[in-house]
């Protein structure tokens, strides 16, 4: 059995010199001033055992990673009708991207990217409260994570809504195609919000253990969702997680995987546990430079791969 903890350092010290290079993402003003020399990692094990190294106890927002728990709420609410409204295939295109929408009769690509996210949370919302729902999410997310200390950035949430247009015209294009069950600004404002949680990568390795054990917080013994959708998840975010560089996440890390633009990643070793890295400077398909080669040598190092 490999040093998991030596693993873990090991990866944070040679990724640690990387620090600062890439974009921050300041397109979203609140994002634009997070200091881009932050650098954390978390590992969570099904034992209750984290590990951890630099910034791992610094709240951040954690962006589209949400996406990965929103999808989880929707499979459990709707089940497999939620493919109704979203596709399982990578889009190849930006996360932002509005061009497969209009050949694909407003039926985004999958469920992480921008589109297919405001669609899975449409379909969440189900005829409830914007603020209902947003709180359901919020009280998942702080459940896994173990801590009601877990909870939104309400400037960051209004700086994005503030600026999103072009969030805004891919839901107006899906509610053009009937593909949208609420109105446009009911979704985005769950939308906007669940993006906006701030979460520290020590909270966000516990929060993601549930994907890694099938389905079931290996901590309080609850079965959050089905074995199989889990499986699917995790399908989903080898396939999907990193937009337009999936492919080449998998190519060099080889877990399933989610990233946001605030900097952080959400990675899943299926069976083993999972990891949460954050460092704000990012690639040009919106992954954390400096978290993918943290992950790359972590997963190398402990022999952690789905391919295996």
């Amino acid at each position: 059995m490999p040093d998991l903890a030596r693993c873990l350092a090991e990866a944070y010290d040679i990724a640690l010199p990387h620090r600062g290079k890439g974009k921050v993402a300041d397109y979203i003003p609140a994002l634009a001033r997070v200091d881009p020399m932050r650098f954390g990692m978390a590992l969570a094990l099904p034992d209750g055992t984290l590990h951890v190294a630099g910034d791992a106890d610094m709240p951040f927002s954690i962006q589209s990673v949400s996406k990965v728990f929103t999808l989880a709420l929707a499979l459990r609410r709707v089940g497999t009708g939620l493919w109704d409204s979203v596709g399982r295939e990578p889009s190849g295109s930006a996360f932002n991207s509005i061009v497969q929408l209009e050949s694909e009769a407003g039926i985004p690509r999958n469920p992480l990217i921008n589109a297919g996210a405001i669609a899975t949370t449409d379909r969440l919302i189900d005829g409830r409260d914007a603020d209902v729902v947003t709180q359901e999410i919020l009280d998942f997310v702080r459940a896994r994570a173990g801590d009601d200390g877990v909870g939104i950035d309400l400037d960051v949430a209004l700086s994005e809504s503030q600026t999103g247009a072009r969030n805004r015209s891919l839901a107006h294009f899906m509610d053009a195609f009937g593909t949208l069950r609420h109105p446009v600004e009911t979704a985005l404002g769950v939308y906007f919000r669940q993006c906006a949680i701030a979460m520290s990568c020590r909270q966000l390795a516990r929060a993601g253990l549930f994907l890694a054990m099938a389905g079931r917080d290996p901590l309080t013994g609850e079965q959050l969702v089905e074995a199989h959708r889990a499986r699917r998840i995790n399908a989903i975010m080898m396939l999907c997680g990193h937009y337009d560089n999936s492919g080449e996440f998998a190519f060099r890390v080889g877990l399933p995987g989610k990233s946001g633009v605030g900097g952080g990643i959400l990675c899943i070793a299926p069976g083993q546990g999972s990891i949460a890295v954050w460092s704000p400077g990012l690639d040009d398909a919106g992954t954390s430079l400096v978290g993918a080669i943290a992950l790359e040598h972590f997963a190398y190092a402990a022999g952690w791969s789905v391919f295996d």
